[in-house]
């Protein structure tokens, strides 16, 4: 034998042995080194080669992602004569064996559902009859079932016997991980501090489910919804709305995201800042009680409280609680700020005490007065326990 002739039955040899190591569905490397119109070669090791359609190596908008000395990953479909690479799946597939070799590998072959029989759709896929179920064409229900007739998908062959003869397909298995695929992308670009746009998903009477695609959801609590108070989320958001929301925090890798509304709105605390000062007296109304006291909006987004020792002096401790219910109008005077923790201590006008160009006549001035001077150990300064209750 002549050394050219050594040399060939060498390289035969080697690819014969390579092609025998791998075997169809493993996912291998290799470095392209040639691109054709058609088909491209990768090596995979040494002098051997595999071949792989170009378009495999393409964008969505049919653009070249590689060139020659470029290392991919990409899966085997084949290994008869030769080995063969897919990044995608088979969208030609033209015989049984295409269809067994994507079946093991878990690869997508192209079909198209010309009609529909019982319990799902018929779809031919390389001229052979496949099944694929109507739970299996998407991965939500649709209305008209008629609309999927005549239309071209790739498909996951979920079950191959009788040679190929019976053919099961499913085009949802592609799409669900094409969505979690999308989904772990999207939550790598999710950062605390961002501002996104999703549409509410559903609307719960804690807050609001909303969707930012690629199926990840993220929280908006009603707390989160407004400065003001919101005791109905229902109407503030509606299910379909597209809105836009702040991220405020990001959890077990991205599986919690937890979303605002009003940090995109004006904050009401920084007008207040400037606005609100100690003496003045605003109409506020109640919105809730405590046992402590009650808490009072003097304008969205900005509330006080009103200690329970700041109303009038009853028989009881609890008994100014039949006269303070929520929903009440009445004038409050601001008695503490403290605007950095965006709290305020506001104390009831009583009956009887006039307002004007926003002063309380002496009658109220008195009353503070006596409990100012009231003797240690009762009652106690009415500043001090504003101050001592904001700090709880």
């Amino acid at each position: 034998m002549s050394e050219p002739e050594v040399e060939d039955f060498a390289a035969m040899f080697e690819a014969s042995v390579k092609t025998r190591r791998f075997s169809s569905g493993q996912t291998i490397e290799g470095t392209i080194v040639a691109i054709g119109p058609d088909t491209s070669l990768v090596n995979v090791g040494g002098k051997g080669e595999a071949v792989i359609e170009t378009a495999d190596l393409k964008d969505h908008e049919n653009d070249l992602e590689f060139a020659v000395g470029d290392r991919i990953q990409a899966i085997v479909v084949g290994t008869t004569g030769g080995i063969t690479l897919s990044r995608r799946g088979i969208k030609g597939a033209a015989s049984l064996r295409q269809l067994e070799d994507a079946y093991r590998a878990g690869l997508s072959v192209e079909g198209k559902v010309e009609g529909e029989v019982k319990g799902g759709y018929e779809v031919r896929v390389a001229g052979q009859r496949g099944f694929c179920p109507f739970s299996q064409i998407d991965t939500v229900r649709t209305a008209d079932s008629a609309q999927h007739i005549g239309q071209t998908y790739a498909f996951r062959i979920i079950e191959f016997k009788d040679g190929g003869k019976n053919l099961v397909v499913s085009r949802r298995a592609l799409l669900e991980d094409e969505q979690k695929a999308g989904a772990m992308e999207l939550r790598k670009s999710i950062a605390v501090g961002s501002t996104v746009t999703g549409r509410v998903a559903s609307v719960r009477e804690f807050g609001a489910f909303v969707d930012l695609g690629a199926g990840v959801q993220g929280l908006l609590h009603v707390s989160e919804m407004g400065w003001s108070r919101v005791t109905d989320p229902s109407a503030i958001v509606k299910v379909g709305d597209e809105i836009t929301v702040r991220v405020l925090r990001v959890d077990n890798d991205g599986e919690r995201i937890s979303l605002g509304l009003k940090q995109l709105m004006a904050d009401p605390w920084v007008a207040a800042a400037s606005s609100y000062e100690v003496g003045q007296v605003k109409t506020g109304r109640v919105t809730r009680i405590a046992d402590f006291g009650a808490f009072v909006e003097l304008e969205p987004g900005v509330e006080g409280l009103a200690h329970f020792s700041t109303f009038a002096p009853t028989g009881r401790q609890d008994d100014w609680k039949k006269a303070v219910t929520a929903g009440l109008t009445a004038p409050f005077e601001i008695v503490a700020i403290d605007v950095e923790k965006k709290r305020i201590g506001v104390a009831m006008v009583q009956d009887g005490a006039e307002v004007r160009d926003g002063k309380k006549v002496d009658e109220v001035r008195e009353y503070r007065e006596r409990q100012t001077a009231a003797p240690s150990g009762g009652i106690g300064s009415l500043v001090d326990q504003l101050r001592g209750a904001l700090k709880k």
